[in-house]
């Protein structure tokens, strides 16, 4: 991988990846992360799509470190990232066809408590398996494609593939 890092390889993979239904997808990325949305902010807006590493600190087990892939609300009032993920649960049974068990509802990893999130870890990745960037790729578009329906008022469109086990 050279110059670049995993997450601006994963930007690559993504703009060719996403459902052009769901609007044009924004990103950006650094080297321990992406945030992706589809809204037409230049910047990326409260709540959005991300991966990220984040230290064993955060996640018990993992050593050294782990990827979380998912939705975050990162609103400054937490009565917001509230409202946002009511809505998501609202919508549950419909995405969890789609995402599977593994996306975990509840609050952010690490010091910001009032923020929310709807994601997964995968503790201890092969930083330098080059499958890596696809497989966080496909699972940044499975999210936008199950969750981005129920918070933009789309419904969903025709079949999806299903989660991989």
């Amino acid at each position: 991988m050279a110059d670049r890092s995993l997450f601006e390889f994963v930007a690559d993979v993504l703009h060719g990846a996403t459902p052009a239904d769901l609007g044009e997808v924004q990103c950006t990325h650094h080297r321990h992360g992406i945030k992706i949305w589809v809204e037409g902010t230049t910047k990326p807006p409260r709540e959005h799509y991300e991966a990220q590493v984040v230290g064993r600190q955060q996640v018990p087990g993992a050593s050294p470190l782990a990827i979380e892939v998912g939705f975050h609300s990162e609103h400054p009032d937490e009565a917001d990232n509230e409202t946002v993920i009511a809505t998501l649960i609202r919508s549950e049974r419909s995405w969890r066809k789609l995402l599977g068990k593994e996306p975990f509802i509840g609050t952010f990893l690490g010091p910001a408590a009032h923020w929310r999130r709807v994601s997964e870890i995968w503790p201890d990745p092969d930083m330098s398996d080059p499958e890596l960037v696809f497989e966080l790729a496909d699972r940044l578009t499975e999210y936008v494609t199950a969750l981005e329906p129920f918070r933009g008022g789309l419904r969903p469109t025709g079949p999806t593939k299903p989660h991989r086990a």
